[in-house]
């Protein structure tokens, strides 16, 4: 049973009503269906009006929702032969990112995502979801070899950021996003991102440069969490709401912008209310664009990468300065060395 957030508690009384009066209505024998009716009526409208407009803010909370599908879920509801891959091959196998081989709709890919813990232990175990350097490069190693093998990749984004502790910065967290930046742009197979919670601060970008960005309806993807971007500004990170709500954060606002290229909807409450359709939307979403990006050469996938994130923004040219009518010629200072006047 889905946990409900605080501003779904109007809605969670109406259907606890609703469940007292079917249950005293058996137990009675008293016909409550009238009331029953009404209130199904009630319930209904509410979740329309409430889902159809949610804030920025709780778009956040329902994409940090603890019990959204993971990565891993999503790996094994999507893909078929999922094999997962370990370690970096230098220092160790960080939990907070996982992938490996796998099959959609018969064609071999590489799978990479972030991935939270289910539970507190899950959790610790995986840093939250937050990558150290050998994480990233582990995530760089398995497309490497995806684009070694021609394989297109695909990748879960679903975390607030790199970790932020000593141990990631002695072992060069900034290095290790740099470098997936700079190899991701130049892997001549189809990529496609999807945002599947929220996509956080240079952690999130190391898996985020594709050909396609998609997001799920109630991500959010940013340059700094809210808390973050809060602390900064205000010095206070319980301001994070007010922070989310000012940042452009919601897959709508990065669709304006020309960040990602699709919106994929979720269930009315959210992906953690079904995950099977969930799973569905996604593999539907992320199959079409790697149809379309099939007939594309190596060379053709890397300028469509490009092009996708150079055209991100606006660019101005400045104004040429305007020159006087009569430009009065300064006097020589220096003269020659062989006169000895200044």
């Amino acid at each position: 049973m889905a946990v409900d957030l605080p501003f779904e508690k109007p809605l969670n009384d109406l259907r606890n009503k609703i469940e007292e009066l079917n249950k005293l209505s058996q137990g009675s024998g008293i016909d409550f269906s009238e009331e029953i009716s009404r209130l199904e009526e009630r319930c209904k409208a509410l979740q329309e009006e409430m889902y159809s407009e949610l804030t920025p803010a709780q778009k956040m909370h329902i994409a940090r929702h603890h019990q959204r599908p993971t990565s891993l879920d999503y790996i094994q509801s999507i893909f078929t032969d999922f094999i997962e891959l370990h370690g970096d091959r230098l220092f160790a196998d960080d939990l907070a990112i996982v992938g490996g081989l796998a099959k959609l709709n018969g064609v071999p890919v590489t799978v990479v995502g972030h991935q939270r813990g289910k539970d507190t232990k899950d959790n610790i175990a995986r840093f939250f979801g937050s990558p150290h350097p050998e994480g990233l490069r582990k995530a760089l190693r398995l497309m490497q070899q995806a684009n070694k093998f021609g394989r297109p990749i695909i990748t879960f984004i679903d975390t607030k950021g790199a970790y932020p502790g000593n141990t990631a910065e002695e072992r060069g967290i900034s290095e290790s996003i740099a470098r997936n930046l700079r190899e991701m742009a130049t892997f001549g197979v189809p990529i496609v991102c999807v945002v599947i919670g929220e996509g956080g601060s240079g952690g999130a970008l190391a898996l985020g440069v594709g050909n396609r960005v998609l997001m799920l309806e109630n991500a959010i993807y940013s340059v700094i969490s809210p808390n973050g971007a809060a602390s900064i500004l205000w010095k206070d990170a319980s301001r994070a709401d007010e922070a989310a709500g000012v940042m452009k954060i919601t897959a709508g606002d990065l669709q304006e912008f020309g960040i990602i290229e699709e919106i994929i909807p979720e269930p009315r409450g959210g992906a953690h209310r079904d995950y099977a359709s969930q799973s569905e939307l996604i593999k539907d979403a992320v199959w079409r664009h790697l149809q379309e990006l099939a007939p594309l050469s190596a060379e053709e996938l890397v300028t469509d990468r490009y092009n996708k994130f150079r055209k991100i923004g606006e660019f101005r040219e400045p104004e040429k300065a305007v020159q006087p009518e009569s430009v009065q010629e300064l006097p020589e200072v220096f003269e020659t060395a062989d006169s000895g006047q200044a």
